[in-house]
């Protein structure tokens, strides 16, 4: 099977449209189908964008039909523990109702004022989408491929690596091993700023961590494992201490979403390309057409 494997969304169903539309894709009542190729899509569909129904209703359609795979992002996540009551009519949520959440929230929660079932049919199909894919020759997953996470919650996954409502419970609680695993997985490697340092974030939110480049196979300095939001805040000279998980160049090609790249889209590594270019921030949403080849090239990437 040959993949078109597009990144984070956000709720900018316009773009989704031109680039399903540019890479040959035809309308198929509420989605889109392809007559040789299908497409992975990495998560995030929601949040931020102002179309976020219509995101939803073009990507569950391609996956009812088979024209689509998905996997679950840190949204989609956020989005189960916002809505999970816990305990059962206790008025709490596993994810907080803070005003800070609610916020980042606000335009799923806009696009579904007024239709709990609606509401509720999507948050039933964010529950089916797997956490990870491996297909062989390629592999994907929202933001870092880790065998140690993968194999905490393994035992606990449905068949097809999706969630219980177990899990997420558990994995929601801050001192659980589970909950360090999702963070992992659907949020990426994190490092601890040096020599106790902190930053504001882009929403102006104060920091001590910093995501990495986790699937570098060596610990150079702080300022080539940090990415670029926040690479220019540290050193270029201060060697990093702890180890990276690192990703081997023997292992199958390998997709990221959640990233906020900006620029022209390239491949990480020769196995490792990001297709998160910021299309929720004014960026493009961008698609890496994969046909089988192990070593991943720049021109096979499109984008709107």
């Amino acid at each position: 099977m040959n993949y078109d494997i597009i990144g984070d969304i956000h709720g900018f169903a316009d773009k989704l449209k031109d680039l399903l539309s540019s890479l040959g894709y035809s309308p198929d009542g509420d989605g889109f189908c392809h007559p040789q190729r299908q497409v992975i899509f990495l998560g995030d569909f929601i949040d931020r964008g102002p179309k976020q129904a219509d995101v939803l209703k073009i990507v569950m359609a391609m996956v009812a039909k088979g024209a689509a795979q998905a996997v679950m992002g840190n949204h989609e996540f956020n989005a189960l523990a916002f809505h999970t009551e816990h305990p059962p009519n206790s008025g709490q949520y596993l994810r907080p109702r803070s005003e800070k959440n609610t916020q980042q929230h606000k335009a799923f929660l806009q696009a579904f004022d007024g239709d709990a079932s609606g509401l509720q049919e999507v948050l039933n199909w964010f529950m089916t989408l797997p956490l990870w894919l491996d297909l062989g020759g390629v592999r994907v997953i929202h933001a870092c491929w880790h065998d140690a996470s993968m194999n905490t919650l393994e035992s606990q996954l449905e068949t097809g690596n999706t969630l219980t409502e177990a899990l997420l419970i558990k994995a929601s609680d801050k001192n659980s091993k589970e909950y360090e695993a999702v963070e992992i997985l659907l949020k990426g490697w994190e490092m601890e700023m040096p020599n106790g340092a902190s930053y504001h974030d882009k929403g102006g939110h104060l920091r001590t961590m910093f995501r990495t480049r986790w699937w570098l196979n060596s610990c150079p300095s702080y300022q080539e494992v940090a990415l670029p939001d926040v690479a220019d805040k540290l050193s270029a000279e201060e060697p990093v201490v702890k180890a990276l998980p690192g990703y081997d160049s023997n292992e199958p090609a390998l997709f990221l979403g959640h990233y906020w790249m900006q620029g022209v889209p390239a491949v990480l590594a020769d196995n490792v390309a990001c297709v998160d270019y910021s299309a929720g921030k004014g960026g493009k949403l961008v698609a890496y057409r994969w046909d089988g080849e192990q070593v991943l090239c720049n021109d096979k990437f499109s984008f709107v």
